[in-house]
Order: structure tokens, then sequence, then C-alpha cells
């Protein structure tokens, strides 16, 4: 799921095409925003049917062994129970998973071959081979030969790494996001009955953290100024084409947090940014964000402009 540090990235990301765009009409970014989080949902609904469509693909190779002058002893070991895997029938019955692959016109008929490709190493696997001999069909069991062709097969396949970073702009940021919703869906399913498993949400309170990320976005923009101002008074020995530009989107995105969100606590700011920073900017940015922050968070302490209330009063 998408966490709070995962959604300031998002921010992050998009304060940053603010920065280098002519255009600077806020709605724009914002719905740009939403759209970025509705992408990681987008890959983990493809990412499911990708399964779906792995066990269907069972129903092709039996033809195309049935269709054999002679089938060898192996052929007759190869079933076709895959297609109709327990934990695989139940996402089928899934209303939002069905509603899902509606919405955003999911289908791999553009690229047959990467259903063809993962059963074809799945096929030559002692894991595959196993499953087809086991005779506990409960979802607990079915699903575990479910999460070896993701682990071990679609998450180290370069093709299909290929198809995900062309198809969604942010892949190799959201990849893991990606694999904690699956994770999070297998442990989701754990029912007999279908209707009782549900998909991974997209955050644990979508409601709050889209109000959460909408806000820091339009406020940094609406202060920016102000905040540079902040930044700058800090930063007097540094040439200001000498500071990286995500390095002051990070900071002024932690004043924003500091000064309008009361219920995040400072620490947790403070934090959160200089652990951006280490992934998304300079080797020695997260040493230099930390002291401009310090002198910033000092200031605006001193001023009375710091109020935190609720979880925010938490070191």
């Amino acid at each position: 799921m998408l966490n709070r540090r995962h959604l300031r990235v998002k921010v992050m990301q998009t304060l940053y095409a603010y920065s280098l765009s002519e255009d600077k009409q806020v709605k724009d970014f914002e719905k740009a925003l939403l759209r970025s989080v509705d992408e990681v949902n987008q890959m983990y609904i493809w990412t499911l049917n990708l399964l779906d469509e792995v066990a269907e693909y069972v129903l092709i190779d039996a033809e195309g062994r049935a269709n054999k002058f002679l089938p060898t002893e192996k052929d007759k070991v190869y079933t076709t129970k895959l297609n109709d895997n327990t934990f695989i029938e139940s996402l089928r019955q899934n209303r939002s998973y069905l509603e899902y692959v509606k919405k955003y016109n999911v289908s791999w008929s553009f690229d047959p071959e990467v259903a063809r490709s993962v059963f074809a190493e799945l096929k030559e696997s002692e894991a595959y081979l196993e499953y087809l001999a086991l005779e506990d069909r409960s979802i607990a069991v079915e699903k575990d030969i479910i999460k070896h062709i993701f682990k071990k097969i679609i998450l180290k396949s370069p093709h299909i790494d290929q198809i995900f970073d062309t198809k969604f702009i942010n892949w190799s940021v959201d990849r893991e996001v990606l694999q904690a919703m699956i994770a999070k869906t297998f442990k989701n399913f754990s029912s007999e009955n279908p209707v009782q498993n549900k998909l991974a949400d997209l955050t644990p309170n979508w409601d709050e953290d889209s109000e959460f990320i909408v806000d820091l976005l339009k406020k940094t923009i609406r202060y920016r100024d102000e905040y540079q101002e902040l930044i700058a008074q800090k930063t007097k020995n540094w040439e200001s084409d000498r500071i990286a530009l995500v390095d002051n989107l990070l900071m002024a995105m932690a004043v924003c947090e500091l000064v309008n969100f009361p219920t995040i606590p400072v620490k947790v700011t403070i934090n959160e940014y200089i652990e951006l920073s280490k992934s998304f900017s300079t080797s020695k940015s997260n040493t230099f964000i930390n002291g401009v922050l310090d002198k910033i968070l000092a200031d605006l302490t001193e001023q009375g402009r710091i109020e935190k209330e609720g979880r925010g009063l938490k070191n």
C-alpha cells in the first residue's frame, strides 16, 4: 500500500513538474497528482490480471498437447488444474477486481507472448510439478503457486519489467508498492468464500490521505515564495543555483508540513524529508537539509508558528 512516505514522493514529483512547467494552473497539477496515485492501482490490477491470464493459458497449452500425435508421459502430468486454481477463481468472482479491469480497460491481448512466456517458465519448474500433484484445493495451499508465479517469474522477467516501465511513468519508484499490495492481497484472500476476500486498499485511509496530499501540494505552491525566503535566509553562504531543485522542494514541503499540518509530529516531518533526500537527491543532501530545517524550525518555534495537536504532539 501507499504509505505517507510514498505519498510525499508523489507530491514531490508533481511539484518538480510544476517548477519546470510554464503551465502554472494548480488545478492541472492537482489532477496530475491524483492520476499518479491512481496509476499505482492500475499497475496492481494489471498484475492481478496477468496472473489470471497465466492461469487461463493452461487451456491453450492443453489444447496444443492434445493435438500431439504421440503425447509423452510428461504431457499426461500437465493438467488444467491451474485454470481453476482456488485463488484465481476467487479473484475472478471479486466484484471490485472485475470493475477495475473494465474501468482501466485491462487486456494483455496486445502482447500474447507475455502469458505464454510466463507459463513456459512455470511449466519447467519443480514448484509447478509439486502443485499439480497436490490434492488439497484449499485457498491457503492453492495460492502458494500463484505467489511463486509472481515472485519468481513475473518480478524477474525483463520483458514484463520493460512493459510496465513503458506503460507507467513511475514504475521504478512504484514497483515496491506494487509488491506490497500483491502481498497484502495474498493475505486478504484467506476465505473459501470468495465474497469475503478483499483486494488490497491503495492507502490505509484514502479520504484522509487524499486530503493530505492535495493540501500539501496546494499549500507548498501557495506559500512557495515565503518558504523559499526562509530557506534563502539559512543558506546565505550558498549560491542559489548550487542548491539542487529537489532539495529546495523537499525543504519547502517540510516547512509547509511544520506550519500547516498540526497533527503530524515535528520529528516525523523532519525525518521523512531527510530520508527522501537520501533516495532522490545527492549524497550530501540529507546532512544539508537536516541542518537547514533545524535552523528554520528554531525560528518558527520562537515565532510561535509551530502549533501541534492530537497525534502531532507526540515526539
